[in-house]
């Protein structure tokens, strides 16, 4: 089994895992459900979104994430019958600088930061991305987007985009590399098939689904935590032991 202290830089997903995406997605959809006089539970909604998000990400996967929000924003509207003028859709489309940091990500970012690079591998926009870096203390060392890439993970361009940046740029090599993220879906399935070591940031406690697709028979990741604080103090543990 490796050790936390073996890897040079930690490569995060952001949304899910640094970024509560959840409570902000539940929060942006309110004046829709609010306009709808419709009820619905929090995670049918989150289900409802990641089956949509999914969708649009493969049949559109050079499009802004801002703008991929807002289609699927209608398509939820749609499914659920309820009649939104597009000023709406646009609003939903730009609420990803609202949505919340977890309580821990700025504090365990700015220790780990002594210890690692720190890199986001991210289905985002760089606009979107400017106001949640500002919420995690911009930290890291560099950001790849869904912008760059041209794709959306799960799509494995993105991880082979990571892996060829990191070596232009910092000169290193996919075992200096600890994959940090919440999501299977998004991105234990991708990094676990090229052989990248992976740390489970489980937000969830166990439970699968919220905002992402369900999946199946993912491998065991290298390291499991419920919190990005537990990864920093499992550090903390490993350097003392070896001192």
């Amino acid at each position: 089994m490796p050790e936390l202290t073996d890897f040079k830089v930690l490569t995060f997903d952001c949304y899910g895992t640094l970024i509560d995406w959840e409570t902000g997605i539940w929060n942006a959809l309110q004046p829709l459900l609010s306009a709808g006089g419709r009820v619905i539970g929090r995670e049918e909604a989150l289900a409802a979104f990641a089956r949509r998000e999914t969708e649009q990400e493969l049949q559109t996967p050079s499009l802004l994430y801002s703008t991929l929000l807002a289609v699927t924003h209608a398509r939820l509207a749609q499914d659920w019958g309820i009649a939104a003028h597009a000023d709406l859709h646009e609003r939903f489309g730009a609420s990803v600088p609202d949505w919340p940091a977890f309580p821990d990500s700025a504090q365990a970012l700015a220790y780990l930061k002594r210890h690692y690079r720190l890199v986001v591998l991210s289905n985002v926009d760089r606009r979107s991305f400017a106001g949640s870096n500002t919420k995690l203390g911009g930290l890291f060392d560099a950001v790849y987007t869904a912008e760059d890439v041209g794709s959306y993970k799960p799509d494995p361009r993105n991880f082979s985009y990571l892996i060829e940046h990191l070596s232009l740029q910092f000169g290193l090599e996919p075992a200096d590399v600890l994959h940090t993220a919440q999501s299977l879906h998004h991105d234990h399935v991708p990094a676990s098939r090229i052989g990248l070591a992976r740390a489970w940031i489980d937000r969830r406690a166990g439970k699968q689904g919220g905002a992402t697709l369900v999946v199946e028979g993912v491998p065991e990741p290298d390291f499991h935590f419920h919190s990005l604080d537990a990864l920093a103090e499992a550090h903390r543990r490993a350097l003392g032991s070896q001192s």
